[in-house]
């Protein structure tokens, strides 16, 4: 195998981390993770010799891989800066995460022929693409599928787009300000403090499991169709429902900016099909498991 490499940016994060689970699994290449540890941690470290961890910016991805360029297969782009409401509080890291970073990493695929498999986020095409203007965070993201596009269109670039769709599961945030939503409700579940929901409460999510997710990654990375495919559940909730399904109390907290109201499917994108792909993992039997496993503690 002369591309042994499979280069998962964000690796130390809570989809990069489960994704190298995965890979170690399911496949024989070695891994390089790079993260910047800004929401990574070295708990979600695996002890194997085929993982590489190293601690930088995805804008310096040249200068960092150069050595190994010429063996690289596949690089995962996951590292980015990935929360709405925070991408106004922190709009420069955002920036430099999602344009000057992950611009970066685009040219270093392009310039070395190498497969990209890119996260979008459903944030920048919900409403009718209306969505994309809502916060820095979507804007940007929104820019970079268009910059793909160009690439495609401009010098055949191969690649694949997954749409994520407020993914929860094992090694996922749970506490600071780049918490998710399923991670924040457990952790105040599990110690005993009111669930707290951002009003008015009746904003839909396609919530999706991990495995679901990274599942979904590898599906798409082996079928090498250069497509773009959503993963999310067909079923949707608004955040008091899933709340309401801890069966504690709940605490409202004022509105917030760039807050999106729905999270819509859609079909195309940029001209292009978007492949749905459904989790089977249900949001309801993951959050009862959680609660039986709280009170067999107590």
């Amino acid at each position: 195998m002369i591309n042994n490499i499979i280069v998962v940016t964000g690796g130390a994060g809570f989809v990069g981390g489960n994704l190298i689970e995965k890979l170690l699994r399911d496949t024989k290449y070695k891994i390089i993770s790079i993260d910047n540890y800004s929401s990574g941690s070295a708990k979600n470290h695996f002890k194997n010799r085929r993982v590489r961890y190293i601690k930088d910016s995805t804008s310096n991805i040249s200068k960092t891989l150069k050595k190994y360029k010429s063996k690289i297969h596949t690089i995962f782009h996951f590292g980015e800066f990935s929360r709405i409401y925070q991408s106004f509080l922190k709009m420069d890291e955002c920036i430099k995460s999602n344009s000057i970073g992950t611009h970066a990493v685009f040219n270093f695929c392009l310039s070395n022929k190498i497969k990209l498999v890119y996260s979008a986020t459903s944030a920048s095409i919900g409403n009718k693409g209306k969505d994309k203007n809502l916060s820095p965070y979507a804007f940007t993201k929104a820019k970079n599928l268009e910059m793909l596009e160009n690439l495609k269109n401009w010098f055949n670039f191969k690649y694949e787009i997954l749409y994520f769709y407020n993914v929860y599961g094992p090694k996922q945030i749970s506490v600071g300000p780049m918490a998710t939503v399923i991670g924040i409700f457990e952790n105040q579940y599990k110690t005993n403090k009111p669930l707290t929901v951002v009003k008015p409460g009746n904003q839909s999510r396609r919530f999706t499991h991990i495995n679901d997710t990274v599942n979904a990654c590898f599906y798409a990375w082996k079928k090498n169709k250069c497509r773009h495919y959503s993963i999310s559940t067909k079923k949707s909730y608004t955040i008091l429902e899933v709340a309401r399904m801890f069966n504690t109390k709940i605490k409202f907290l004022a509105p917030r900016k760039g807050e999106r109201y729905a999270s819509a499917l859609t079909n195309m994108n940029l001209s292009n099909k978007v492949y749905k792909i459904y989790g089977s993992i249900r949001l309801y039997d993951y959050i009862k498991n959680v609660r039986e496993k709280h009170k067999k503690r107590r």
